[in-house]
C-alpha cells in the first residue's frame, strides 16, 4: 500500500508545472493516496492551483513565515516531519528539487534516488547515468522511505479538471537560526521559464558574437518561445549561465527545440533529447546536432533566420 507526499514547487505563488509532473510519477505507482504539500508564507493561491491537478487526493498547507522563500534548511526539517505515514516523497528534479530533497533524504537516513525516469514498482526505478547515454534500474530499501527527485523531461503534466479538499496542518520542527534569506540575485525577463516552456529556441557559437545572440532573441519572440544557449556560447560570453541548456544547465522537454547554430555535443543533446520536435539550423552538414533532429536546415543562419522570421 502506497501512500505518496508530493513537494509542490511554486513561485510568487504561481506553481510550478514540474509539480504536475510528479503527480504523473506518483501515479505509475497505483497509490492509495496522493497528496501535495504546499509550503509558504501564504499559501492557499497555490494550493488552490494545486488542487486542480487530476490524481491528488488531498492538499496540504503549512503556513510559516520561514517558508517565504525556498531555503531547504527551512523546508525539509518541515518535510520530515511530514513524511511520517508516507510511503514516498517525490519532488521534481528541478533546482529546487536538487536543493531540498537531499536535505530531506538526509534527515530521513535514507538514500535518495535522483531523477527517476520510469516506475517499475513500488521500491525499483529507473534512472539516467552517464549523461542520459545509459539506463541503470535501482531497488530502494523495502523497509525505507522512498525520497525521489522525478525526471521532469521523462513525463508529462497531469491533466487538470480535479478538485481535492485543502487542508491546513502545522508542522511541529525545530528549524535552524544559522541560515537566513538574505536576498535573491537572478535574471528578469519577460519571457517564458527555460523550464517549463512549450517552445524553446537556443543559441550556440556558431551565432558568433553576444551582439549577434539578438537574432536568437528576435526569433524567441517571434515565437512566442524561451531563451536558452549552448555550453560554449555560455563559457564565450554571448549569454548568462542560467541560460544553458544540457547536462551541466537545464535538461528540458519542449514540443519545440530549434537549435540555432549548435554543433550538438554529447553533454548538450542530453539536455534536450526528450523534446517533442527538434529543428536544427547550421551550415556543417555534417555537425552532430542533424542525426537527433527531425528537421534540418543547412545553411547560414543570418539568411534563413530572417526568412523564417518574414514566412512567420
Amino acid at each position: 500500500m502506497s501512500k505518496v507526499l508530493i513537494i509542490a514547487e511554486h513561485h510568487e505563488g504561481v506553481l510550478n508545472s514540474a509539480t504536475a509532473k510528479c503527480v504523473t510519477a506518483a501515479q505509475a505507482l497505483s497509490p492509495d493516496a496522493i497528496d501535495v504539500v504546499v509550503l509558504a508564507d501564504l499559501p492557499d493561491e497555490v494550493a488552490k492551483q494545486a488542487s486542480t491537478i487530476a490524481g491528488v487526493t488531498r492538499v496540504l498547507t503549512v503556513a510559516n513565515a520561514a517558508n517565504a522563500q525556498a531555503i531547504a534548511q527551512n523546508l525539509a526539517p518541515q518535510i520530515a516531519k511530514l513524511a511520517e505515514g508516507y510511503t514516498h516523497v517525490f519532488g521534481p528534479s528541478t533546482t529546487f528539487g536538487k536543493d531540498v530533497m537531499p536535505c530531506v533524504a538526509a534527515l530521513l537516513g535514507v538514500a535518495q534516488v535522483s531523477d527517476v525516469m520510469e516506475v517499475e514498482s513500488s521500491h525499483v526505478f529507473k534512472r539516467p547515468i552517464y549523461a542520459g547515454n545509459a539506463i541503470i534500474t535501482v531497488e530502494a530499501p523495502a523497509a525505507d522511505t522512498v525520497v525521489a527527485t522525478i525526471r521532469t523531461a521523462s513525463w508529462s503534466e497531469a491533466a487538470q479538471g480535479g478538485d481535492a479538499p485543502v487542508e491546513a496542518v502545522s508542522v511541529e520542527a525545530s528549524l535552524p537560526e544559522h541560515t537566513r534569506f538574505i536576498g535573491l540575485a537572478g535574471a528578469s525577463s519577460d519571457r517564458p521559464d527555460l523550464q517549463s516552456a512549450k517552445r524553446v529556441v537556443s543559441g550556440g557559437r556558431g551565432v558568433g558574437s553576444k551582439e549577434n545572440f539578438k537574432i536568437v532573441y528576435e526569433f524567441a519572440d517571434k515565437l512566442g518561445a524561451a531563451v536558452g544557449a549552448s555550453r560554449a556560447a555560455v563559457d564565450a560570453g554571448y549569454c548568462p549561465n542560467e541560460m544553458q541548456v544540457g547536462q551541466t544547465g537545464k535538461i528540458i522537454s519542449p514540443e519545440l527545440y530549434v537549435a540555432i547554430g549548435i554543433s550538438g555535443a554529447i553533454q548538450h543533446l542530453t539536455g534536450i533529447k526528450d523534446a517533442g520536435t527538434i529543428v536544427a539550423i547550421n551550415k556543417d552538414g555534417d555537425a552532430p546536432i542533424f542525426e537527433v533532429a527531425d528537421i534540418g536546415l543547412v545553411g547560414d543562419l543570418f539568411t534563413i533566420l530572417p526568412e523564417l522570421e518574414a514566412a512567420l
